[in-house]
């Protein structure tokens, strides 16, 4: 038996790609177990977008060279973006114990390559990413809930973003790849479908045909069995009418929508190498409320870009105060090795940059706390996930998103995760929403 156990450590779309290389190796004659202190052989996936997640990327690795000293593991490989981003022979001199390095799209080429090492070669495999062909995935997220990756990539220059670097440009799945990958989760029980993508509203440029989101949601939404439908990451450049449309006349498309904004204003977001001002984006949220009632918006910010100061701050919290965002996250800015924005040079502290983002996100507590006490008396469809104590459980509405987003704790007699029950809300906390089962 050759056991093996899966580190995934970064985005969902990470995962999707752990999902994918355990389903190979375990079609290849290996064991999968969740616990790399049993596993023989350990992987681990790594994110290299950002600093934190490059330090988060060491630490996983030193923790598992520990296992390998002690003797439980006997093969260590570290694959994803920090080897496509670093490369193999930077990080073998940090890690000269790895057995083997693999970067992005290794999908491919991870079962002939662990075969190969362990049976004491060292082969040279290069990765096809141009591969096309689809593969069965080994679930890790509950039976109910799956991703599905519609787009791989990313063709948009963001001065401050490692992405096209580490994963190359927009490449898009073809409509028929995920139309049958859909039917397939949804024939195993999958209740809701989250699409991912680094820029979902890209989708489709690059293929000859130019299949758009719009019309793979529309398609989506006649496979048997789904129930809820989300996407996830859209720059709002790429908001079309179409795609509102589809969002009005399918009930199974949730109303919920991520538009990474980063910034308001317009001298940050030209340096940034994106587009528009607090005008543009007031108003284009007010145009979505108008159109897509209900509509739960989350957003992303990212506060001491080199150049902000006192005042173009001051109007990101106008931003943010005006906008009544249901769902905002706030990061500091890192000067990342090889992006156009390490060039410039630093104007604000990491101290500064903290106190920022902690002020946003006093606001936003605030903000919150309101838009949720607003939804007390309201009956809301949640799926029930986790079990919290004698009839007590937590699950989500469509306005939480897996992992990233806040919970409805929910009492009731009877429940079961992947169920859905309608909830009636009782009582708003600054994030959570606490309701009873009505059924």
């Amino acid at each position: 038996m050759k056991l093996i156990s899966m580190v995934s450590l970064g985005c969902s779309k990470n995962l999707v790609d752990s999902e994918t290389i355990l389903g190979i190796l375990a079609g290849g004659g290996y064991t999968v177990t969740p616990s790399p202190e049993d596993a023989d052989i350990i992987l681990i996936n790594t994110c290299g977008f950002i600093k934190p997640a490059v330090k988060e990327a060491f630490a996983a690795i030193l923790r598992c060279l520990q296992l390998k000293e002690k003797g439980s593991c006997r093969c260590l490989l570290v694959i994803g973006c920090l080897v496509a981003r670093y490369g193999e022979k930077r990080l073998s001199q940090l890690f000269p114990q790895v057995d083997g390095w693999l970067g992005v799209d290794a999908a491919p080429v991870a079962l002939p390559y662990l075969d190969s090492i362990l049976a004491g070669e060292k082969p040279f495999i290069p990765v096809n990413k141009k591969d096309d062909a689809e593969y069965a995935r080994m679930l890790s997220t509950p039976s109910y809930t799956a991703y599905l990756k519609i787009a791989e990539g990313c063709s948009h220059r963001c001065s401050f973003c490692m992405i096209p670097h580490i994963r190359g440009p927009l490449r898009s799945k073809t409509p028929r790849a995920i139309l049958r990958e859909a039917a397939q989760l949804a024939a195993a029980g999958v209740k809701e479908l989250i699409l991912l993508a680094q820029d979902s509203g890209a989708y489709g440029r690059d293929l000859p045909e130019k299949p758009t989101l719009a019309g793979i949601l529309k398609e989506l939404a006649q496979v048997n069995g789904l129930r809820w439908i989300r996407f996830l990451y859209h720059n709002p450049h790429s908001l079309t009418p179409e795609l509102v449309a589809v969002m009005q006349e399918e009930p199974k498309i949730c109303r919920y929508l991520d538009l990474p904004v980063q910034h308001i204003n317009r001298n940050i977001l030209k340096r940034m190498g994106r587009r528009g001002d607090i005008y543009y984006y007031l108003q284009l949220i007010d145009d979505l409320r108008s159109a897509l009632p209900d509509l739960t918006l989350r957003t992303t910010l990212m506060v001491g870009f080199p150049g902000e100061d006192v005042k173009s701050f001051r109007e990101l919290r106008e931003f943010v105060s005006l906008a009544e965002f249901d769902r905002l996250g706030v990061f500091p800015y890192f000067h990342e090795e090889g992006t156009r924005s390490s060039g410039f040079a630093e104007t604000v502290s990491y101290m500064d940059k903290r106190r920022m983002a902690r002020e946003i996100m006093l606001m936003q507590r605030r903000i919150s706390r309101r838009k949720n006490e607003g939804l007390v008396g309201r009956n809301l469809d949640v799926l029930i996930e986790h079990k919290l104590g004698d009839e007590v459980w937590w699950g989500r509405s469509f306005r939480d998103a897996p992992d990233i987003d806040p919970r409805v704790i929910v009492t009731g007699r009877g429940l079961s995760p992947g169920s859905f029950i309608q909830v009636r809300i009782t009582q708003a906390a600054a994030y959570d929403l606490i309701g009873v089962a009505l059924s």
